[in-house]
């Protein structure tokens, strides 16, 4: 249908993801979706169904992108061991090899789209033919959804375009064209979505079985991350952090969340269900969408065979009896002072995430790693990569509240702790409370451990503070001299393309 054409289209354009004569062709070609779209979403209660329904959808399109923002530009996997060819994209983001002719993600990572898709929702609901409480919960959902993505890209780049409106007409092309609004009216849209959302949820604390669609959990969340971002890069203070610590002691006390006992529960494919720790996750199953984003840090079924896991002390095994489906490739990994970091025998997290493949050959030297974390199962004799990825999940509530509460001057040991006592079981050594930075490093260092391949590492040390990212990341590719790189530029296109756009600050 052309009508879907306008939206990718249209967006495509105004996010100048393609050049201005090219942009011109297609507009000759679009019909613009009020034609069509409009009239059925507010006449057919099915289709403002398919209409919500599709937003997920799209949502689950960006899984690759919110790993790679949240991830790969932090120390985590920066100086790999790996097996095959390395994979040069990635590398530029924790290399860090960023200028304004070397743009790692172009046309704001195509999230004006989705943006785009959310706010027909949000233009179109009030009208649609839907009982009242599921058009308030639906559009609860979306504003908070949009708060999400905005804080994305405000974290990724800054200041960035505002649109709250759909795209359905152009007149001419100078009508696509969008400043950047300042980081200050972005954070400021930011934070009315949340309370648009808490309002039309009207205290509902209600979640799904399979915790795949938002929440007031989710919003809570969310408004606890984004007050300790805005308190410590924008002036908010104390003020911030303790609007921040509110919301997430609401998310603390909701009954049906908490820590699963077994860290490796959290991401089973087949423990969905009430998963009490899942706040928020983009869904995969069987016979519908499967993971693809995790195929460069697994190991191809050939250097599978000749590979070990565990050989010193033993029992050895070889990495394709344990894993004989899995196929990928090695060409990401981590260095080998991140896996003599991380490798604590007690730590039930680190198995669950990844484990260290050795070459078979004398002194059995490490080969790099294949991360386990959304490794997924086997079924009907394939290897099944349906886990769903968490955006939020109750661990994140627990160290955002030990982080405000920290910012604060308040003690943050209890929060840390109970993330600790799942991790390292009985006997485990507490952790008591010390100065601000030793508290703010005791949090990063379970970020570290707790969410290695979630997309988190990177915003924990952005949202600590500017000190904390210079500590972790290797100054060679991340001076404290370069500030201006903590964000991302835009590319030449992109300012050929709209000329109300202007370049990063310090690019």
């Amino acid at each position: 249908m052309k009508t879907n054409k306008l939206t990718i289209t249209l967006v495509g354009c105004l996010m100048v993801s393609s050049g201005l004569f090219s942009c011109q062709e297609q507009l000759r070609e679009v019909i613009p979706q009020t034609s069509l779209n409009q009239s059925l979403v507010l006449s057919d209660a099915n289709a403002a169904q398919t209409l919500y329904t599709g937003v997920y959808s799209s949502f689950r399109n960006y899984h690759s992108t919110l790993f790679t923002l949240g991830e790969m530009r932090s120390d985590i996997w920066a100086d790999g061991l790996f097996t095959e060819s390395e994979e040069t994209g990635l590398k530029q983001y924790w290399s860090h090899n960023i200028s304004a002719t070397n743009v790692p993600l172009d046309n704001w990572g195509g999230l004006y789209t989705l943006i785009d898709r959310v706010n027909t929702v949000i233009k179109l609901f009030p009208a649609a033919p839907l009982d009242d409480a599921k058009r308030k919960t639906y559009l609860a959902e979306m504003y908070g959804m949009r708060a999400f993505v905005y804080y994305t890209l405000l974290r990724t780049w800054g200041g960035v375009p505002i649109t709250t409106e759909p795209v359905t007409s152009v007149g001419s092309l100078t009508d696509l064209y969008k400043a950047r609004s300042t980081p200050e009216e972005v954070m400021k849209l930011i934070k009315s979505d949340l309370e648009q959302s808490l309002t039309l949820f009207t205290g509902s604390n209600a979640l799904p079985t399979k915790r795949v669609t938002w929440s007031r959990a989710a919003t809570l969340t969310l408004k606890g991350d984004v007050f300790i971002w805005s308190g410590t890069h924008m002036g908010g203070g104390s003020a911030d952090f303790t609007v921040a610590k509110s919301a997430l002691e609401d998310v603390k006390a909701l009954p049906a969340l908490g820590l699963q006992a077994t860290f490796a529960d959290i991401f089973d494919p087949t423990k969905k269900s009430n998963n009490k720790e899942i706040i928020f996750a983009i869904n995969y199953e069987k016979n519908e969408a499967t993971q693809g984003v995790y195929g460069n840090f697994l190991v191809n079924t050939t250097q599978a065979g000749t590979l070990l896991f565990d050989p010193v002390p033993g029992p050895a095994v070889a990495v394709n009896t344990a894993y004989p489906l899995v196929g990928g490739a090695s060409r990401i990994g981590m260095s080998g002072a991140t896996i003599a970091k991380l490798s604590n025998p007690k730590d039930q997290r680190i198995r669950p995430s990844f484990r260290v493949m050795y070459r078979n050959t004398a002194g059995f030297p490490i080969a790099g790693v294949m991360l386990t974390k959304f490794i997924g199962r086997v079924d009907s004799g394939i290897q099944l990569y349906d886990n769903d990825f968490p955006i939020y999940r109750y661990a994140d509530v627990l160290l955002l509240l030990a982080e405000a509460n920290t910012k604060l001057g308040n003690d943050p040991s209890a929060d840390i702790n109970a993330i600790r006592a799942r991790a390292y079981g009985t006997g485990f050594t507490p952790y008591a409370n010390g100065s601000q930075e030793a508290n703010m490093n005791a949090i990063l260092d379970e970020y570290l451990r707790e969410f290695i391949g979630e997309g988190k590492r990177w915003w924990a040390l952005r949202r600590a503070g500017n000190a904390y990212v210079f500590a972790a990341v290797n100054p060679v590719y991340l001076p404290a001299t370069q500030a201006f790189k903590l964000v991302l530029p835009i590319s030449i296109s992109m300012l050929n393309t709209d000329p109300k756009l202007v370049q990063t600050p310090g690019y």
